[in-house]
């Protein structure tokens, strides 16, 4: 797969990524782990996918921010000139055959084990990565959905990284429920814009999830010592390096853009008063999709309600957002048949 491809030498400089295997709505931390991880002075030239079965893939989120589809010139220029970048690899022809069979991946819904090992290091190898952290969310509804499977992946991750002489820290995260408010391009994009300006409400569980993986690369790049990753992390955020050194890469890329969120939306309401005791990843995904997501970068869902949480009958669980009323009620006719979607347990 790496050899009917492009491939990208940077020479002896150490060249950190950052990988999440997916299957969680929301988690959309690495432009901001780019920024960080940029800002504190190490590379990181991403390179992300489009959607395969979800919602929203990286390269899907950052297009409403900042274009992304660079060539390999253009890619080298913008690392040059500010040590990272977020953008599609598919625009670069690394390891093409990858971008041939998530086509047919997203047809069939299908994301096989041994394939996704060959799609991520395949990509990864191809753009020169020499350290890679990943994300492995775990969780019943989640791509993977126990400890024995993300042992098992973890397993041949590791054994083929290592036969390319790459540095790899594997991370297994909390895949119970979406990481962050939105669900789709823009409401992802806006996330992501929340936490890395530190406003007030940005979503906590996103910005702690992004600290741990920046953290994690900081460490195996030397820049912080192990241990102190996430107050450097942390630091580089609250002080405003990360956003400056985010806003010089979208510049670098061709330039900022504000992301516009569909114009219809409607409200899924608490049945009656309880607590949130379930989230269905998959299902709520669904729901996004057929509200146009991720075609319709605009569309998607915007959660109010997270695990635990006290509700009260007529509360929003959460917002569908669509383009138009017909897709907003193709949605909402899966929502109705599909009650399980956000469980509540009554007081």
């Amino acid at each position: 797969m790496v050899r009917v491809g492009e491939t990208v030498d940077w020479g002896d400089t150490p060249i950190m990524d950052k990988h999440s295997v997916g299957g969680l709505p929301g988690n959309r931390t690495t432009p901001i782990v780019v920024a960080i991880v940029a800002a504190c002075g190490l590379t990181i030239p991403k390179t992300s996918s489009r959607a395969i079965t979800s919602p929203a893939g990286t390269a899907d989120t950052m297009e409403t921010i900042a274009p992304v589809n660079l060539s390999i010139r253009e890619m080298r220029q913008v690392v040059e000139k500010e040590g990272g970048c977020i953008a599609w690899g598919g625009a670069m022809r690394l390891s093409p055959t990858d971008d041939v069979l998530i086509r047919v991946e997203r047809v069939l819904d299908l994301d096989a084990e041994g394939q996704m090992v060959a799609s991520i290091l395949s990509k990864k190898i191809a753009a020169g990565a020499t350290h890679l952290v990943i994300d492995m969310p775990v969780g019943p509804t989640a791509k993977i959905r126990s400890q024995e499977a993300a042992r098992s992946l973890a397993a041949s991750l590791m054994d083929a990284a290592s036969s390319f002489g790459m540095t790899v820290r594997i991370h297994f995260t909390d895949g119970a429920q979406p990481v962050g408010r939105g669900i789709g391009p823009v409401l992802e994009a806006n996330d992501v814009l929340a936490v890395l300006k530190s406003e007030p409400d940005a979503p906590c569980d996103l910005r702690e999830h992004a600290l741990l993986l920046a953290a994690s690369l900081l460490e195996v790049g030397g820049v912080a010592e192990v241990g102190h990753g996430v107050d450097v992390a942390a630091g580089t955020l609250a002080s405003g390096e990360a956003w400056r050194k985010f806003v010089a890469i979208c510049s670098a890329q061709g330039g900022m853009r504000q992301p516009r969120l569909a114009a219809q939306q409607r409200d899924v309401l608490a049945p009656h008063d309880g607590f949130v005791s379930n989230i269905d990843n998959r299902k709520l995904s669904r729901v996004a999709k057929l509200a146009g997501a991720p075609e319709d970068k605009s569309a998607g869902i915007y959660i109010h309600a997270r695990l635990g949480d006290p509700v009260v009958k007529g509360q929003p669980l959460y917002t569908v957002y669509a383009d138009t009323p017909g897709e907003i009620d193709y949605a909402l006719n899966y929502v109705r048949a599909n009650p399980d979607i956000v469980e509540l347990m009554s007081s």
